[in-house]
């Protein structure tokens, strides 16, 4: 089903009982869960944050206590996380985001005031550097969103014989099993790595996937699963880019579901058409990524 805040007269597809925040815009909104994923903040972090009001929800249930939030807080808490990727403090944050309506104004207000904060956080002697690395990247990676010749569209996937090793851990855990496995498995490969994802939202350390490969049949090796994956619709798309900017990507499949009424399916799938090699890693910008959600309609 697609949440709207506000809906064409006539049609009326809103939440029963939700209540919009004051001066939330209009259009899709995200659960709580998907806006995880989106931002790369934790459903706990977002909790503390509202806790805080630093970053409140578009609208909240008023049966359910949902939390519901819209693009405009997108943008807000990417300029969250940037800066607790600072080491700021909450309370240095609510300063900050006083001062500023969006993200644009946010970066203003940081080059404005770079030599005080390189003066408050002392031993980060090349904050300077780092801010502008990270509004370059952003910069990048807006260009190649709106650039970007890859389109959602809506597929029927094969089932496909895989062979994987479950992880519990940050996601950066796959590239070793990736190795492990190339090595274990060899000629039997037959298509991209790819992961397994089973969380509803994004997590930091605990977060539940597998590190696979398509596979000719072969028997199990000792610590690895080999089955088949079935297949059957699925809403696409190609993400251009680092892994860190996977969320924007995420948020165009997430409208695209909602539009046509889908229901997301467990576990979705990420596979790297394109990415860092074994010895060179080449440029993240040039990296491809096949998001894929399996639908039930």
């Amino acid at each position: 089903m697609k949440i709207t805040l506000d809906s064409p007269p006539g049609a009326d597809r809103r939440v029963p009982g939700m209540v919009r925040r004051e001066g939330s815009s209009g259009g899709d909104v995200f659960s709580i869960g998907e806006f995880s994923r989106i931002t790369g903040l934790s459903i706990k972090a977002l909790r503390l944050y509202h806790e805080q009001g630093i970053l409140v929800p578009s609208a909240i249930g008023q049966d359910s206590n949902y939390r519901y939030y819209d693009q405009v807080s997108v943008e807000r808490a990417r300029a969250i996380a940037l800066l607790r990727q600072m080491m700021f403090s909450l309370d240095d944050i609510k300063q900050i985001l006083k001062q500023s309506e969006d993200d644009a104004d946010t970066i203003s207000f940081l080059a404005a005031n770079r030599t005080r904060l390189e003066d408050k956080i002392r031993d980060m002697k090349k904050v300077s550097e780092s801010l502008s690395k990270l509004i370059e990247d952003e910069e990048k990676a807006r260009r190649l969103l709106s650039n970007s010749p890859y389109k959602v569209e809506e597929r029927t996937l094969p089932s496909i014989q895989i062979a994987g090793v479950r992880i519990k851990g940050p996601y950066n855990d796959s590239g070793k099993a990736f190795a492990a496995l190339g090595k274990s498995l060899g000629r039997f490969i037959c298509g991209k790595a790819m992961n397994l994802l089973y969380d509803s939202e994004y997590k930091e350390q605990d977060a539940e996937f597998e590190s696979c490969f398509p596979v000719r049949v072969v028997r199990s090796p000792e610590g690895i699963d080999c089955r088949k994956l079935e297949g059957g619709k699925a809403v696409i798309l190609i993400h251009r880019g680092p892994y860190t900017t996977l969320g924007r990507s995420y948020a165009r499949i997430f409208s695209h579901i909602r539009d046509r009424g889908y229901e997301s399916l467990s576990p979705s799938r990420e596979v790297y058409v394109k990415g860092p090699g074994m010895i060179f890693k080449g440029n993240p910008h040039r990296y491809l990524t096949e998001i894929q959600l399996l639908v039930r309609t």
